[in-house]
């Protein structure tokens, strides 16, 4: 009865059986019911190798200069080359700010299909209606989950290592330019054309826009 009806429910079949006669429990009935199989979901691995050429991340990291003030830097990341799409600086990052780099980074019918982020209280209102008038769809990351950002996450990283560390940011201007300087190394030593990442010959020499810093006291 299951397959031939296979929109039944357990509670529908026991009402049948019941009056063919046939008195069985409706838990005896969703125990024996024949389950048509699901194709399974695909993975987040799976998802992000299937749109690759549609899909980009965006995120912020923070940046201490001399002065002890936060900066915040916000990145746009492809997925299809690794390439750095979009960033900024800026000390207070408002919804109406993070929604106005979007149009930036895609000013041209540019966007993509997919946008991976977290959940961040900054992504407001104005933001998610920007980035639903430019036809995108968010994909939000689970809570505590920064590997499903990984991309980005592992930018952020070099960033941090290579270029930030050995430095005391001056203001937001050498930050900026330091950040330019990077993504231009980053493009041209780090990445083949196919988008994989390579050991580049070359090292990243800082610009001369803060102060070194070694570690000691």
């Amino acid at each position: 009865m299951s397959m031939a009806n296979p929109i039944w429910g357990a509670p529908r079949i026991h009402g049948e059986l019941l009056k063919l006669g046939r008195n069985v429990s409706e838990a005896t009935v969703a125990k024996y019911m024949v389950r048509s199989r699901r194709p399974p979901s695909q993975s987040w691995r799976t998802f992000l190798k299937n749109h690759a050429q549609q899909l980009v991340s965006v995120d912020f990291f923070v940046v201490p200069i001399r002065s002890f003030r936060l900066l915040f830097v916000f990145i746009v990341l492809a997925h299809h080359r690794r390439r750095v799409v979009h960033f900024n600086v800026t000390a207070h990052p408002p919804t109406a700010w993070t929604a106005q780099q979007m149009l930036e980074a895609f000013p041209w019918n540019q966007a993509p299909r997919f946008l991976i982020r977290d959940r961040d209280g900054c992504y407001g209102d104005m933001f998610r209606q920007t980035v639903r008038g430019m036809n995108i769809q968010e994909v939000l990351m689970e809570p505590h989950s920064p590997w499903q950002n990984g991309s980005v996450e592992r930018l952020i990283g070099s960033i941090r290592r290579e270029c930030l560390d050995p430095v005391i940011v001056l203001n937001e201007a050498s930050l900026r330019k330091m950040l330019h300087s990077y993504f231009r190394y980053y493009e041209r030593e780090l990445i083949w054309p196919s988008g994989k990442m390579r050991r580049s010959q070359e090292q990243f020499t800082l610009p001369n826009l803060g102060m070194w810093w070694n570690g000691r006291r």
